[in-house]
């Protein structure tokens, strides 16, 4: 079992991840906070986050959420992206956009 250092930038919260589990699930794990939660399989889109530094594997992910262009950006859902290095994200979803910008 492989663990990474994930840090969510802004919030100076960083947890443990393993390889073989999502960046939210491991969030989620350690008791950390910054990724709003949602439907944790990639159908509502609060848990986008931008990779700034670090590697991952990905499963497929909702288009109405993140496009092509997103995920070549490294816009994508923490719900669905695996760490193969240690991690920096910044969040740039949560439940507003879920909402249609209300909070």
């Amino acid at each position: 079992m492989t663990n990474f250092k994930v840090g969510i930038l802004k919030t100076d919260q960083y947890f443990s991840c393993d390889a073989e589990q999502s960046v939210l699930a491991g969030m989620m794990q350690n008791g950390a906070r910054g990724i709003s939660v949602g439907c944790r399989g990639g159908g509502c889109g609060v848990c986008k986050v931008e990779v700034l530094k670090g590697c991952f594997e990905h499963k497929a992910m909702s288009r109405s959420h993140i496009s092509e262009e997103d995920e070549r950006q490294g816009k994508v859902l923490a719900c669905r992206i695996f760490p193969t290095s240690d991690l920096e994200l910044r969040v740039i979803g949560g439940i507003k956009d879920l909402l249609g910008g209300l909070e």
